[in-house]
């Protein structure tokens, strides 16, 4: 599925992160890495210090010397515009598969990334990206255990396949957790009754997303039912199931699907301990 890679570089240590994770899974799956720097002559160069080109042509031929010394396919190009447009432009142009992309921080996105560059690629681009932030060790990118959070939803399902290829291929376990979201209820008779049916749709979707997995060829699927804030019980899932991985389903150009998504995604991206891999459904053409 993950054929060809793309990962938008510009020297930060973010860039740096999100390179080795696109490494390690070119390796599985034997792709194509692109290494792209986009050259933003209207963003701010106080880190990335471009004369024309050179500096950045100069750049990425050595991190695509790095993925050719692995014994990978590696193509490289340099583009001038607007970075989220150019990203974007680039992966449609050549059948890109996965966008790998860094973050910096638990709580902002870096510069040449950065905040509403990596929600906009997040939110439009029509293939899966990962992000990885740049304070992750280097070294350490695996994907042993995957994360996976479903609600049942559009978005949740987009998430389904890519999650199964890549756990079929690495033989990794996935970790099914559906978030019952409490937040806004009493502790009155009623409200048993609204948990006993989030319960309910929440067992169902384990149970759609565990048949679905298992068809996929996924041959360890553990499950969970939590309660509370979706996205702190999600980074409380990570912790308990020592996770490499988060991959999660996003809906629509225009905002993101319930649950999954808006806050939700947003807020995993910025303040996950390890990479998450953000799925848009295909009915994301739809405004919200």
């Amino acid at each position: 599925m993950f054929d060809t890679i793309l990962v938008p570089t510009d020297g930060s240590p973010g860039s740096e992160r999100a390179f080795e994770a696109a490494v390690a899974l070119a390796r599985t799956h034997d792709a194509t890495v692109h290494v792209l720097s986009v050259v933003d002559k209207h963003g701010p160069t106080d880190d990335w210090d471009y004369d024309g080109d050179s500096p950045a042509a100069a750049f990425i031929e050595s991190q695509a010397d790095h993925v050719d010394s692995e014994g990978l396919s590696v193509a490289s190009a340099v583009r001038e515009g607007v970075v989220h447009d150019a990203v974007l432009d680039y992966a449609d142009e050549n059948a890109i598969d996965l966008i790998v992309m860094g973050t910096h921080g638990r709580t902002g996105v870096r510069r040449f990334l950065l905040g509403s560059v990596t929600e906009k690629i997040v939110r439009l681009a029509d293939v899966p990206v990962l992000s990885v932030k740049a304070d992750a060790e280097p070294g350490t990118i695996s994907f042993d255990d995957i994360l996976l959070p479903t609600d049942g939803s559009s978005g949740a399902e987009a998430a389904i396949e890519p999650t199964g290829t890549l756990a079929s291929e690495t033989d990794a376990t996935v970790h099914l957790v559906s978030v019952v979201d409490t937040r806004s209820l009493g502790v009155d008779v009623g409200s048993s009754v609204i948990v006993d049916e989030l319960e309910s749709v929440a067992t169902d979707a384990i149970g759609d997303a565990s048949d679905r997995l298992a068809e996929l060829g996924v041959g360890t699927i553990e499950t969970a039912i939590t309660h509370g804030t979706p996205y702190r019980a999600i980074l409380d899932a990570i912790e308990d199931a020592d996770a490499d991985l988060v991959v999660i389903g996003t809906h629509g150009r225009t905002g993101i699907d319930r649950y999954l998504l808006g806050s939700v995604a947003e807020k995993l991206v910025r303040t996950s301990p390890i990479p998450v891999m953000t799925v848009r459904a295909s009915d994301a053409g739809e405004e919200q």
